[in-house]
């Protein structure tokens, strides 16, 4: 292969991005050369890229570790060795190398054609997927392999097209991006994983828009110290905003940990290790997560790759030393799937829809006083029609105090291919519910180019400390509607009951004349007859009375408040404005044609 020369002092690492648009162009012109190399979606080459710039942020953390270690005379072990290192594989020849400068790159370069595809693909992906098996496997190392567990392969086309993405990618490393200018990696990588999300991909079910996150964290307000927990946790946008909202809080008097000084070394440690659990299924999108965890600082992200409902495990090294309950839940479960009967079988409530399982498993696996996030789509708020819905929804404000139930507009997840309506559920283990406040945005106008945003959150926020009644906002006592619909159901029971004991007299009565020689037959088809009018009018009763209990749990969210918005024209009125539009298209119409 010919020897590639660096262009411009780019390829050596030694530019530094000051500006956003900086930094977005240099990820956007990466994806360039990935479309151009036949990795043509965003579906595609967010995970080729994904692992590429991981093993780029890997070998600066271990250089900077390493530095570290040596200054206070410590030992160092690195994750990888040679030459599997970025620095040995992926890295260009800086600027200034001397002339016997050499790594593995280079004399891959210079050796054989397609042997630097032949080490990726032979040497590299497959030594980097067995860490986790190794003997002692350190907690980095298996998150290296789980980050690489979808990898069979370099997808890119040409060595030359993986050596320009190579080139990029070590040019835009977070050494390099100007803290005081511009965001992090990491939020240029949510950039991406929108990309993911948009409609017409199928990694749309795996995003939530991030201003609809941003707000459910601060909404539950997660605090340094407390444990935080996705049970679907798709590509890890909960668990990032989440500790992106805790570290707010570090070094600030009053910190958990601190008692009014700085985080301590301990309480960092903490963090960065034991704070941050969630669960994934896809195969696809669990590594992204991971990576995703990764670049937003957490060193282990501890998420466990298999079906939440079933058990079912692909790999559970990473989710070693778990809580059995979580101090926080924010979630988005899946709307719309259905779960097999042996999945079933591992819940009170039996049901396939996979967001009503969730929704106890998000009960069972909050510790007493943990707070829940999570959104659900409007149908399991109002469906009152099925057992399990209406059981779980029972044991939902039975078990925990749902303070709040937030109205979306309908398009907000329209970007992701979902038209669904949805609510935010926010609520805490340990008190029944007494009173729900609901807060409604349903009649905003949200498209494309209109997105939900924080701003539209303000008043709701303002609000959520007092839980006032406003034009958006009210409260359903829910205590007081229990106590009436079990009021009005007492004597549709008292019937049922009433015509039940009846029903089971005429049965003695029954067993009698079956017993009596002659029998009269007539007499036992009249009492049949009877009894099963009677059990039918206790069934009929028993049925209204629980539809009556059952609407009880019907939470969606319907505003009284909202003033519907009336046209008080008279029809005079409006055939004026007609004639008046039609007089002036015609004017239109005459200007047109006098140019033709």
């Amino acid at each position: 292969m010919a020897k590639r020369a660096s262009s411009n002092g780019k390829a050596n690492g030694t530019k530094k991005h000051a500006t956003q648009q900086s930094v977005d162009q240099a990820i956007w012109s990466i994806c360039d050369i990935m479309r151009r190399g036949n990795v043509a979606s965003a579906l595609q080459y967010v995970p080729e890229l994904t692992w590429i710039l991981f093993l780029r942020i890997l070998d600066e953390t271990e250089d900077r570790e390493a530095a570290e270690a040596e200054a206070v005379g410590a030992r160092y072990t690195p994750s990888l060795k040679k030459p599997y290192r970025w620095k040995d594989w992926a890295a260009p020849a800086p600027k200034d190398a001397p002339e016997k400068w050499t790594n593995k790159r280079k004399e891959l370069e210079e050796g054989p054609p397609k042997g630097f595809l032949a080490f990726c693909n032979g040497e590299l992906i497959p030594y980097l997927k067995g860490l986790r098996d190794r003997p002692q496997a350190t907690s980095r190392q298996k998150v290296i392999s789980e980050i690489m567990s979808g990898v069979e392969k370099v997808r890119i086309d040409t060595e030359r097209n993986l050596l320009d993405v190579l080139d990029k990618v070590h040019e835009i490393s977070n050494e390099h991006i100007s803290d005081q200018h511009v965001f992090t990696l990491s939020q240029v990588y949510e950039g991406l994983l929108l990309k993911m999300g948009e409609k017409g991909s199928d990694a749309g079910q795996f995003f939530t828009p991030r201003e609809v996150i941003r707000a459910m964290v601060r909404t539950i307000d997660p605090q340094l110290g407390e444990t935080v927990y996705d049970p679907c946790c798709g590509t890890g946008g909960f668990l990032a905003q989440a500790a992106e909202y805790m570290k707010g809080q570090m070094n600030k008097p009053g910190a958990a940990g601190g008692g009014g000084k700085k985080v301590s070394a301990d309480a960092v440690q903490r963090f960065k290790h034991e704070t941050f659990w969630g669960r994934e299924k896809e195969n696809l999108i669990y590594p992204i997560g991971l990576a995703n965890l990764i670049l937003h600082g957490i060193d282990r992200p501890n998420i466990w790759h298999g079906n939440a409902l079933t058990g079912d495990e692909v790999y559970g090294g990473l989710f070693q030393g778990a809580p059995t309950q979580f101090d926080v839940i924010l979630t988005n479960p899946p709307f719309g799937g259905k779960e097999s009967v042996s999945a079933q079988t591992n819940f009170d409530y039996r049901t396939s829809a996979t967001q009503v399982l969730f929704m106890q498993h998000f009960i069972r696996s909050l510790r007493h006083g943990g707070r829940c996030g999570v959104v659900i789509d409007e149908g399991v708020l109002f469906r009152t029609n099925e057992d399990a819905f209406v059981k779980t929804k029972r044991k939902l404000t039975d078990e925990c105090d749902l303070w709040c139930v937030l109205s979306l507009p309908g398009g907000v997840f329209s970007a992701a291919g979902a038209g669904v309506k949805t609510n935010l559920l926010f609520f805490t283990k340990g008190k029944p519910t007494e009173k729900i406040w609901y807060y409604d945005l349903s009649d905003v106008k949200v498209g494309k180019k209109t997105p939900l945003t924080l701003k539209h959150f303000e008043d709701f926020a303002a609000m959520l400390a007092t839980k006032g009644d406003s034009e958006r906002s009210w409260t359903v006592d829910l205590t007081a509607r229990k106590a009436k619909a079990a009021a009005d159901a007492q004597p549709l029971k008292d019937l049922a009951r009433a015509k039940s004991a009846e029903a089971d007299a005429k049965r003695e009565r029954l067993s009698e004349l079956k017993k009596a020689k002659p029998r009269d037959e007539a007499a036992i088809a009249a009492l049949d007859a009877e009894i099963a009018v009677l059990v039918k009018y206790a069934r009929e009763a028993a049925a209204k009375a629980e539809a009556i209990e059952n609407a009880v749990y019907d939470l969606k969210a319907v505003n009284p408040n909202r003033k519907a918005v009336v046209d008080t024209r008279t029809p005079g009125e409006l055939v004026e404005i007609i004639e008046a539009k039609g007089a002036e298209i015609a004017e239109s119409l005459s200007a047109l044609r006098a140019l033709l």
